[in-house]
């Protein structure tokens, strides 16, 4: 519980504080922000390692999927805007991770697995959550290039002063993103299909189903963009309706199961 706390304050603080940053060029300098995202990323980890790996098996419960996949998610966008020096999408991130520790302290949730038991199934649920983390990272990228289309378009106050990063250097990391997740999409239904007994059982049903819906969406958007030249709105909306579908396969039925019903 306390190491959960921690983190949570901490990725509340480093939240705020690059916020901050983002309005004031004068605020707290990146040397303190990266300090408070490394305590609040090693909390994190700490908590995850504490709350999933248990003497009887893995406790893979949704609340603690949803916490490690936070964390992915966390830490590939904090090493990230190490690279290019942009933190625009880091509060938003920080935030995020904040109130799904929070769900996982005060909503706690028990799905015992034994993965131990099938390595092959490692290989599948291991794709499986890079393939989601990375495929979020585009769909918040491609909030910010929404962001950056609205106020080009309504000439808004001129973006050279601004902490949002050009345009083009979104639209290139988004698609450059974008293919690594639906690679990663591919190997994971690839593997599951290999791996598992029956894909289309009733428990996994729906979760295949949506999953092939956001990979053909994924796959149309980046052949669309390869051959046609897509981008701008199309590409926008497109990786947000597959990542919605793709968070309703990876959750739905089990927040129905874990959370509403139990």
């Amino acid at each position: 519980m306390y190491i959960g706390l921690i983190a949570a304050t901490m990725y509340c603080i480093t939240a705020l504080l690059m916020g901050m940053r983002l309005f004031h060029q004068k605020g707290p300098s990146f040397a303190v922000l990266w300090g408070f995202a490394a305590i609040a990323l090693s909390a994190h980890l700490i908590l995850l390692s504490q709350s999933i790996l248990l003497e009887p098996g893995q406790n893979m419960s949704i609340s603690n999927v949803a916490s490690l996949v936070a964390w992915l998610i966390s830490i590939s966008m904090t090493v990230g805007s190490l690279a290019f020096r942009n933190i625009f999408l880091l509060p938003v991130v920080f935030g995020f991770s904040t109130l799904i520790i929070l769900f996982s302290l005060f909503i706690p949730d028990t799905h015992i697995m034994h993965i131990e038991l099938k390595p092959a199934l490692i290989s599948h649920i291991t794709l499986a959550l890079f393939a989601y983390g990375c495929l979020t990272i585009a769909f918040l990228y491609a909030l910010q290039l929404a962001y950056i289309n609205y106020r080009l378009k309504h000439k808004q106050a001129s973006l050279i002063d601004s902490p949002l990063p050009p345009l083009m250097v979104v639209e290139s990391i988004l698609f450059k993103i974008l293919l690594t997740g639906t690679l990663l999409l591919t190997l994971s239904l690839i593997t599951g299909f290999m791996f598992l007994d029956n894909m289309f059982v009733q428990e996994q049903a729906h979760k295949t189903v949506f999953s092939i819906i956001a990979w053909v969406i994924f796959c149309v958007v980046l052949v669309g963009h390869r051959k046609w030249g897509w981008r701008g709105r199309p590409v926008i909306s497109a990786t947000i309706v597959g990542t919605v579908f793709l968070t309703i396969a990876y959750f739905g039925s089990r927040f129905v199961k874990e959370v509403l019903i139990n």
